[in-house]
């Protein structure tokens, strides 16, 4: 069953995912990034240079089959979820307001919840959309970790 880890109160969901993602692959994992429209063009670009000293490399679902399978993080518009083969399942780095398609094939999720009440309001639908059919949910507060730091 995938295990399934919601991070509220995050500042800023495009850098934080570059950190999440950064860890997710230094570990060997292989991640598909859900992310709105609107968070596309920011979240690859930032994958470029969000480090002075490497990038994460990455593609988009609509990129060659042999790209998919190459690279360790895949792009994603929820939009697009439906009719795209993915490549790999470990990681579902997701940075929307729905419900992503296809989640259960993923060895792990992982919801990331910004400071805004409609974010927050969505994520507590997903949340006991997700209890209600039996899944372990971890939570994990971001503002309160850089508080103690």
């Amino acid at each position: 069953m995938t295990e399934i880890t919601f991070h509220f109160n995050t500042p800023d969901k495009v850098a934080y995912a570059c950190r999440l993602l950064r860890k997710a692959t230094a570990s060997g994992a292989k991640s598909v990034v859900v992310t709105p429209a609107h968070l596309l063009q920011p979240l690859d670009l930032a994958l470029w240079t969000f480090s002075e000293l490497a990038f994460l490399p990455h593609c988009l679902a609509t990129d060659s089959p042999a790209l998919l399978s190459a690279s360790p993080v895949v792009l994603v518009e929820p939009e697009a979820l439906k009719g795209t083969e993915l490549p790999h399942h470990d990681v579902m780095l997701h940075l929307g307001r729905e419900l992503p398609a296809g989640f259960e094939r993923f060895e792990r999720l992982i919801e990331l919840v910004d400071v805004d009440e409609q974010d927050r309001q969505q994520a507590r639908l997903r949340w006991k959309h997700y209890a209600y059919r039996g899944y372990t949910l971890n939570r994990h507060d971001v503002a309160a970790q850089a508080a103690t730091q």
